[in-house]
Formats: structure tokens, sequence, C-alpha cells
């Protein structure tokens, strides 16, 4: 964060300009950066093809699957055939060829899936690293380790994955989110997105701001794993890590009250269709949200 904003101030709109900014009217694909999304064992194709649209329809210039499951399941994805599908094993053999990775989306346990990912995480050259779901499961089991070498680290745990984090309770993360933040931070040496009702986002430093974007309608599979895709697609895209990462978690929860306002939820949106949505709010330069208003 920003020394400017102290701890416990909203995310707003207004502190993440480049979310917003026009494009290089000459810029190009390699412009917009390559992400590349670690994950998608098998049963869980789905979680690391969400993130995939997410970063697509968030800007990055290139979208590229590493799927952990042989052969894969699918040769690629008929709604977006513009993401590009690998064997997870080819696609790590050049890590540092991608501007920012995220892992876990969908990742699974087996022994197989925990080797790329250690393998990652030792050949990702300081690119930045978004770690979700069955990476941050990893983590806390020890499975991996967080010397993770230079680069920035997002970690990106709902209440129950932090509680592993910090091996303690859920009802104990609950009780004091903000403390939670900071002490996984503190752990982890890593930006930290608590996910839930309010997220906060806390730096590595330790200052945290609270979200006050976002509906009860997230609180449904695979809208984890888009923001997932949308934190490593902005990080990508360049754009600092003050802005790109509450940016994201305001972006995420945008989308999903600008499609209550459409009518479109809260019962039944569903975690595919947000990335359209985040889109339009990126397009979206005047677009102004109610903060005042309840959830």
């Amino acid at each position: 964060m920003t020394s400017i904003l102290p701890s416990g101030s909203p995310i707003t709109e207004l502190q993440f300009p480049l979310v917003f900014a026009a494009r290089d009217p000459e810029g190009h694909k390699g412009t917009f950066g390559s992400v590349g999304i670690l994950g998608g064992s098998s049963g869980m194709t789905g979680a690391v093809i969400l993130a995939g649209r997410a970063a697509l329809k968030s800007g990055a210039g290139k979208v590229y699957l590493a799927l952990t499951q042989t052969p894969k399941p699918v040769a690629y994805d008929s709604l977006n055939p513009e993401m590009m599908l690998h064997d997870a094993h080819a696609l790590l053999e050049k890590p540092a060829t991608m501007d920012a990775w995220v892992a876990g989306c969908g990742l699974g346990l087996a022994p197989a899936a925990l080797n790329l990912l250690r393998l990652l995480l030792s050949a990702r050259a300081e690119r930045p690293l978004v770690l979700d779901a069955d990476a941050l499961n990893a983590l806390a089991q020890g499975d991996i380790s967080n010397t993770w070498g230079r680069g920035l680290v997002v970690l990106t745990p709902h209440p129950a994955e932090a509680a592993r984090l910090l091996q303690t309770d859920t009802q104990t993360i609950q009780a004091d989110r903000p403390g939670a933040a900071q002490k996984l931070a503190h752990a982890y040496h890593a930006w930290i997105v608590l996910k839930g009702a309010r997220t906060i986002v806390c730096s590595p430093s330790g200052v945290w701001q609270i979200n006050t974007s976002g509906n009860v309608g997230l609180a449904t599979g695979g809208t984890g794993d888009v923001l997932s895709g949308l934190l490593g697609s902005l990080l990508a895209q360049g754009i600092p890590a003050e802005q790109a990462i509450p940016g994201a978690v305001w972006l995420h929860g945008a989308a999903a009250d600008a499609l209550v306002e459409q009518g479109r939820g809260p019962i039944g949106l569903t975690a595919g269709e947000l990335p359209q949505a985040i889109r339009d709010l990126r397009n979206r330069v005047s677009f102004k949200k109610d903060t005042t208003k309840p959830l």
C-alpha cells in the first residue's frame, strides 16, 4: 500500500488509476503481458479454465494454461479458444517466459502435481506469483516451502485456508480478520488477500485495507479462481502491486454488484459470468460506484 493509506481504510477505485487507464494505441499482445496458470487436476479442469478466462477478459495479452492432467482432457476452451492449453511439464520448461504466474486452481495434492508446483517455485525467476486453493493447502501441510525466492507473492486464502496456514481454527480467523491477514503477511512475507465478506488486503509490511464491493452472489464455486486469474492478469500487465492487488479485489466484487443490478443475481450468479462483467468495468473509464449503499 502507499503511505497515505492508513490501515483500515476502505478500498476505492480512486487508488488504482492504472487499472482504468487508456491503453497504448500502439500496443500489441506482448505489451499486455503473458499469464501462466498451473492447475486443473482430474475433475477440476473448470477451475483453471475460469482463472484463464478471467485473465483473458481482464486484458492479458496471452494466457497459457498448464494442466496437471496427462493427457490433457480438452484440446482447447471452446468458449475462449484464444487461451493456450499445455501439458504442465512442457510449459514449465521455460517459466520465465511468463510475466506472472497463478498456481493452485484445481491443482490437487497428488505427488505429481506437488512436484510441478515445486518446480514452478524454484524456477519462476522473480515473476509475480499468485497462490490459491491447493497451493495454499500444500503450503499449510509443509508439502512446499515458503522459500520461493525473490519476487512478489500473493496468497489468496479463504478463512479455512487461512486457519490452516496459521495452524488455528476458522473461528479465530473470523474473530479478527485484519489481525489474521497481518499475521499471514508477516509469516509468509507476502501480500495477503483474505477472502470473504469484506475481503481484507494486506501488504507484506502489514498495512491492510478492507474491500466494500461485492455481495453474497460471490458465495459460489469458482469465484475464487476468477479472482486469482484477475490478480495474475493485472500483475502481468505491469500494474504495480499497490494498485493491481486492491484493484483486482475491488473489480471482482464490483463485477458481482453490476450483475446483481442487472437482475442476474445474487441467487444463481455463477463464476463464469464474472469475467465479462470485469471486462465491462475496465472499459468504463468513468465508472463510479456508490459505496454508501449496503451490500
